[in-house]
């Protein structure tokens, strides 16, 4: 718990100061902000575990901004707001919307190491809970018929029975995770954990640490490696991985062994390595931004995960599968789908795979309409998207590479939609069906600002 990073929000630099020193003398890593927008920038860049935010600040105030980040931030950290006009009323208002904890200036600073050593150990919790969801997938196989995707389960079973990596390549959302489960749970590793790491999630100065732990003054924090002990590590998108990561981590995979972030102790491999992608490693090694050996000792056994636009004919099984699950675990109620709705969904392009079609099977069983979903009901749920795989705005340049002609398709598809939602990212990503991590990468690759996009 000590090596948890707390954000401490105040435009009091004499207080983010105090706080600072009394929180690094018990061994925890903090930062500071002094009004909202440093605390967006810290949140995006820190990755706080905990932040500290002061009620009363210039401009954007610290209810605001609380509000801003429950509503919008997929895993936001815990919360403890403070201020020196404290009262009953606000103290509720901050825990209705989403707060940990209130404290009153001046600080006890008693009462703010307790307050903050419960925050985390709360959100140490809300952690485990969400692996735990995580792990009840409601995909836990490659559902569908077409040759493809028995193409695809006969040779992820042959490949489940050895010891070799893998390296997995897919589109966002096109089943990637799914597939290694199923390795995992096909495997002699079976009864062992299958831990998955998301390295896009993650800050490219922390990987090291969530990989292969650390070891500070006395105290050792297991990382991936280690939890996933006798059983499969997942690397997933495997090509957000830094240079200086990647040297360690073929150096571990070539000795079997490694040492934590700052440690001293060997640790012995026990795990199988499963790499996933959705990037083209091939060109990230030309590019000089993966290793090229480290490619080729992963990359034992390539498994590729097509989209869902080139098995389209499984479509209507998987919405089957959908239905069946959210009925029967999450108890939404059951409906079925017009031949001509199902119609529009089988000429539909899915830039979001298979989570984009959970998502909208999803969407279409909350707003329940009736027991038929009709072509209305399809055609209101994809918005302004068409059934075809080129958006009506864009006009293909045959002279471009295929790199090139797909980033100006991707902008465009994204402008449009940036637009349609006035900027709203968290919007977009459920209209594209892409994770937020992965979307803001994306957007920063192809140089879209959000922003400009938003309505006046």
């Amino acid at each position: 718990m000590k090596n948890n990073r707390i954000l401490i929000t105040d435009d009091e630099p004499e207080i983010c100061r105090l706080v600072q020193e009394i929180l690094e003398d018990e061994g925890y890593i903090v930062t500071t902000a002094g009004n909202a927008e440093e605390a967006r920038i810290a949140l995006k860049e820190f990755n706080p575990d905990l932040v500290l935010l002061d009620i009363w600040m210039p401009g954007t105030d610290g209810i605001t901004l609380l509000k801003e980040w429950i509503d919008t931030e997929e895993t936001p950290p815990s919360i403890v707001m403070m201020s020196g006009h404290g009262s009953v009323e606000t103290a509720v208002d901050a825990i209705r919307y989403g707060a940990y904890d209130f404290l009153e200036k001046p600080l006890s600073m008693a009462k703010l190491t307790v307050t903050v050593q419960r925050a985390l150990q709360n959100m140490q919790l809300r952690n485990e809970n969400v692996q735990l969801r995580r792990q009840l997938q409601p995909v836990n196989e490659l559902i569908g018929d077409s040759q493809s995707m028995q193409q695809l389960r006969e040779k992820i079973k042959l490949v489940a029975n050895t010891e070799s990596w893998v390296l997995i390549s897919g589109e966002p959302g096109s089943g990637k995770e799914v597939a290694a489960r199923m390795i995992h749970k096909l495997s002699p590793r079976a009864d062992a954990e299958l831990v998955t790491i998301n390295l896009a999630a993650i800050p490219v100065e922390n990987i090291a640490v969530q990989m292969f732990g650390s070891e500070k003054d006395g105290v050792v924090t297991t990382g991936s490696f280690e939890q996933a002990r006798g059983g499969t590590l997942l690397l997933d998108e495997i090509a957000d991985m830094d240079l200086d990561t990647q040297a360690k981590l073929i150096g571990a995979l070539r000795e079997n062994q490694f040492l934590r972030v700052g440690g001293n102790s060997v640790v012995t491999l026990d795990v199988r390595v499963i790499a996933a992608t959705s990037h083209k490693l091939e060109e990230e090694v030309t590019a000089g931004r993966f290793r090229e050996d480290l490619y080729y000792r992963l990359n034992v056994i390539p498994i590729n995960i097509p989209p869902l636009r080139e098995h389209s004919e499984d479509v209507e099984m998987l919405i089957e599968y959908f239905i069946d699950y959210m009925v029967n675990v999450e108890h939404l109620p059951g409906r079925r789908f017009s031949t001509a709705s199902l119609n529009i969904l089988r000429q539909y392009s899915w830039p979001g795979n298979v989570r984009e079609l959970k998502n909208l099977v999803q969407r279409l069983l909350i707003l329940n309409r009736g027991e038929e979903v009709s072509v209305e009901e399809v055609q209101a749920a994809l918005g302004s998207r068409t059934a075809t795989v080129v958006s009506p705005e864009y006009t293909p340049h045959y002279d471009q590479s295929l790199r090139d002609a797909r980033d100006d398709f991707e902008r465009t598809y994204l402008l449009h939609h940036l637009k349609q939602v006035g900027g709203n990212v968290s919007e977009l990503a459920k209209i594209v069906g892409m994770e937020r991590t992965h979307l803001y990468r994306k957007l920063k690759a192809l140089d879209i600002n959000p922003k400009n996009s938003r309505k006046h």
